[in-house]
């Protein structure tokens, strides 16, 4: 995949080759907001984790930048989170959308996710250069719902595991990303509930350095049946 790699000096085009999508969920910095949550989300039927944070493995070929996805049926949903990206020996991080099938969810949540392509943003920006105020960074996304764009998400990172955590819980607490893998870290709860959009739109705002990562697409939903 081609990505804009930003630092504080220069912005460079070049390919990526991620083998290895890992997805964790249930990464909430608050374990009490977490586990109320899970709870939530049994009586809908959703299975609780086995543990918490949980890491899903899906296929790398998922991973998508273009501007429209096709999905099975209407019961699905993005949602926006941010992205680690091990490259070349070097944390980036950039926006994606864990874009998921919610009816599948209901009996299993690994499934659920393989189903649906995840998009991403094309820019990154270099961790070091934002680990020290990443707390205070910003995701939001709308969504188009019956033809109304809508505020869908917005939320702090502070309110999800520090990234360096997520990677130490991956890989048995080293905390280097391994090369070549691309992490989604969770997100921020759904305004009004979690619910489809025939569009969607996922934003990373650094305050700090005054600037953002963008991406935006639209869902196609298939028929289950033509």
């Amino acid at each position: 995949m081609i990505f804009e790699f930003i630092t504080s000096t220069s912005v460079q085009e070049a390919d990526a080759d991620i083998s290895t999508l890992v997805i964790a969920g249930w990464t909430g910095r608050d374990a009490a907001a977490v586990q109320h949550h899970i709870e939530e989300l049994a009586q809908l039927g959703v299975p609780e984790p086995s543990r918490v944070p949980l890491y899903y493995r899906a296929s790398a070929h998922l991973l998508t930048q273009a501007k429209t996805i096709e999905v099975v049926g209407a019961e699905t949903s993005g949602e926006v989170e941010a992205v680690l990206f091990g490259v070349e020996d070097r944390l980036w991080v950039g926006i994606g959308s864990d874009h998921t099938d919610r009816k599948v969810e209901s009996f299993s949540v690994a499934v659920a996710k393989q189903l649906c392509a995840k998009p991403l943003g094309r820019q990154l920006w270099r961790f070091v250069d934002v680990a020290s105020h990443w707390d205070e960074m910003m995701l939001r996304s709308w969504a188009v719902i019956d033809g109304q764009r809508v505020l869908y998400q917005e939320g702090a990172l502070a309110l999800i595991r520090p990234p360096l955590d997520l990677i130490c819980g991956y890989t048995d607490n080293n905390p280097q990303l391994p090369t070549g893998t691309a992490m989604f870290c969770g997100t921020v709860p759904a305004i009004g509930g979690v619910r489809p959009a025939s569009r969607f739109e996922v934003e990373l705002e650094d305050a700090v350095l005054k600037r953002k990562i963008r991406h935006d697409y639209d869902v196609i939903a298939l028929p289950l049946v033509s």
